[in-house]
């Protein structure tokens, strides 16, 4: 299959390149690096992302910025952008892609765990983590030609702990979230939020 993944050189997006480049053709798209580049907060560039890319079997997105911040912090514009990135640039993957994706191809989008285990100051991305994974379970009764669309939770990731200089011990290595990506690429479920620890067993 030719896989776009974006955000494909980021923490999460690098493992899972890694991790599809075995079997599989992998175009890697970022905001500035990459095979290709693309804005999510923009729906033409989205559809000129596509352009350029060509034929596809299946997209990958492991991008989408959100604000953090408390209820009296967020402002209007700190939501509005949390939803146009990685809520609607993620909804938009879909809904531009979904005309020229391959006969049974599939998207898969990431939300985060804070959608189910939100805290204090999550407000905003705990919000559009949760609309992202109503979205494809709606979008996944209308998509034509056997196209599939899953959503992919990750934990806290080990290497984004560690980065950040917080205790690493309830995070989940890069690698191992990248098997619930390969799971929905791979596999024949739609309109599901995939827990990369229940499928590790964890």
């Amino acid at each position: 299959m030719r896989v776009i993944v974006i955000g494909g050189t980021g923490t999460i997006g690098s493992a899972v390149v890694a991790a599809l480049s075995a079997r599989h053709e992998v175009v890697t798209v970022g905001r500035t690096r990459g095979d290709f580049q693309v804005d999510l907060a923009s729906a033409e560039s989205i559809r000129a992302m596509f352009q350029s890319v060509g034929k596809f079997d299946a997209v990958i997105s492991a991008a989408g910025q959100a604000k953090f911040g408390s209820l009296d912090e967020l402002t209007d514009a700190d939501y509005l952008f949390s939803f146009s990135n990685k809520l609607m640039g993620q909804a938009n993957l879909v809904r531009i892609g979904r005309q020229l994706i391959a006969d049974g191809g599939s998207f898969t989008l990431t939300s985060g765990v804070l959608s189910r285990e939100p805290i204090k100051g999550s407000a905003s991305i705990s919000m559009v983590n949760a609309g992202l994974e109503g979205f494809a379970r709606a979008a996944a009764l209308e998509l034509p030609r056997g196209v599939r669309v899953n959503v992919v939770s990750p934990p806290w990731v080990t290497e984004t702990l560690i980065a950040r200089k917080v205790d690493p011990s309830k995070g989940m290595p890069a690698a191992v979230v990248a098997k619930a990506y390969l799971a929905s690429v791979e596999g024949t479920m739609t309109g599901q939020t995939l827990d990369p620890r229940k499928l590790a067993g964890q």
